[in-house]
């Protein structure tokens, strides 16, 4: 299952997920039919709570929305830094700038021999870090994710602190089987947060 926007429930069952807007007037529509539902919404990939006020009409409660950032919005301050930043040496039309290094002796010995020099070498450097630094955010945002959710919806779950553990100790065998008695939707969303969090990929070129 892909991750979504967000994400709404009615007790143990999942009624809407997607843009906000629609999964709120999903859940309006329920709550409007069963006055004693239990509604929470949720950020799809953090799993924060959205506080929705649900009084009055549809159009009363969708005008009380927060704020949504739009993508646009977020992708055009990357751009406007990248053309503010001075133009250093190098090969500015591939974006190569030059700046000062400072390494010991032993490092530029060992930078010379490398293949492509010591530019090459420290650019590889840099992207392998930047990587590995993304993979190991990853893993932080998607347990961080999968605990939120599972605290505020699954503490009452058989074996749902076994399975908490399963998640820390990146167990995602264990995991799976200590969920697959919860209801359909918990599990399949408990599921779907969790997977990004367990380094499959890692043992698998280990193996």
């Amino acid at each position: 299952m892909k991750s979504v926007s967000y994400i709404a429930f009615a007790g143990e069952r999942r009624i809407a997920a997607g843009d906000l807007r629609d999964v709120v007037s999903a859940a309006k529509a329920t709550l409007d039919r069963r006055k004693d539902a239990s509604i929470l919404v949720f950020d799809g990939l953090t799993s924060d709570p959205i506080e929705v006020d649900f009084r009055g009409s549809i159009d009363d409660v969708l005008a009380r929305l927060p704020d949504v950032p739009g993508a646009a919005a977020q992708g055009a301050a990357p751009a406007a830094t990248e053309s503010a930043a001075p133009r250093g040496p190098g090969r500015p039309k591939l974006g190569v700038v030059a700046r000062e290094v400072t390494l010991l002796p032993r490092h530029w010995e060992w930078l010379a021999q490398q293949s492509g020099g010591a530019s090459v070498a420290l650019r590889r450097l840099v992207d392998a870090a930047r990587r590995n630094g993304e993979d190991g955010d990853r893993v932080r945002l998607a347990r961080e994710a999968a605990y939120r959710f599972m605290s505020a919806m699954a503490g009452n779950q058989p074996h749902y602190e076994d399975a908490l553990r399963a998640l820390f100790a990146d167990d995602p065998v264990r995991f799976e089987k200590l969920i697959s008695a919860w209801p359909a939707d918990l599990r399949d969303h408990a599921s779907t947060l969790a997977n990004p969090a367990f380094r499959r990929e890692l043992r698998a070129g280990a193996g």
